[in-house]
């Protein structure tokens, strides 16, 4: 059984896509005529064995929301469900607030897709590279290419070209690191808590030895970045690869 979270965010403070984002939350925006999120929820509905799709964000449950999500069950047959970070906690954070609900009803894997990318979601090549490649926990990053001076505002990764592992992964590096740019969108196995586990433990460590902590505490454990936090140390140990697609892909940039 799989599942597949999206990341949906929240209220940004941004100007460019002004008067749009003063009335509509930004993964409704419409892309190719539809809201944003409906090519990601169309394309997991999509993949055999999807048994739902969980929203993480940090919005307050709103109307628009509420009545996207029930349009979009009733077409593609498939439950949506938000979930609601009580403050912004990051990539992996997000995930691992919600590890519990992630997890019930057993998925033997779950894609992990940020909300504000255009892609042709190639979720089932994602599925069968995973099955072909590493042990049977591995993660998967969709990468694509992009020319040197474009990759250094994305996540670079450099791979074995034999076996596509992630060797090396840095976030926007300030120098060419790689033409493999990351997609924000994964493929991981349950074991992937284990690692982000790991981080909040060390975060908590950390906090509680930080006397100016003010209170805040419990909030900066929680906020884990998947990109710094879990690529990095995982790239090199035989649990990271990249699938790497030739299709269109991009990012539509920060409201």
């Amino acid at each position: 059984m799989l599942k597949s979270v999206i990341l949906i965010g929240g209220p940004q403070k941004g100007t460019r896509f002004r008067p749009l984002s003063f009335e509509v939350p930004k993964p409704l925006f419409p892309v190719a005529g539809v809201p944003m999120l409906q090519h990601h929820i169309e394309e997991c509905a999509k993949v055999p064995n999807m048994k739902e799709i969980l929203l993480i964000g940090f919005y307050q449950p709103n109307e628009e929301l509420t009545r996207f999500m029930c349009s979009a069950q009733q077409e593609f047959k498939i439950s949506i469900r938000y979930l609601q970070e009580y403050a912004a906690l990051g990539t992996g954070g997000g995930i691992y607030h919600f590890r519990d609900q992630i997890l019930s009803g057993g998925p033997e894997a779950f894609f992990i897709m940020n909300a504000d990318v255009c892609s042709e979601f190639p979720l089932p090549e994602m599925l069968n590279f995973q099955k072909e490649h590493g042990e049977p926990s591995s993660f998967v990053i969709l990468g694509t290419t992009a020319n040197r001076k474009q990759s250094m505002n994305y996540g670079c990764i450099v791979e074995n070209q034999q076996t596509n592992e992630v060797l090396h992964y840095v976030e926007k590096p300030s120098t060419f690191v790689s033409d493999i740019i990351n997609c924000g969108i994964y493929l991981f196995t349950p074991e992937i808590f284990q690692h982000i586990g790991a981080v909040f433990q060390k975060n908590q460590q950390d906090m509680l030895l930080d006397e100016q902590t003010n209170g805040n505490g419990w909030h900066r454990a929680e906020a884990i970045r998947l990109e710094q936090d879990i690529f990095t140390a995982l790239a090199g140990q035989g649990k990271l690869y990249v699938y790497k697609t030739p299709a269109i892909w991009s990012q539509i940039k920060s409201a």
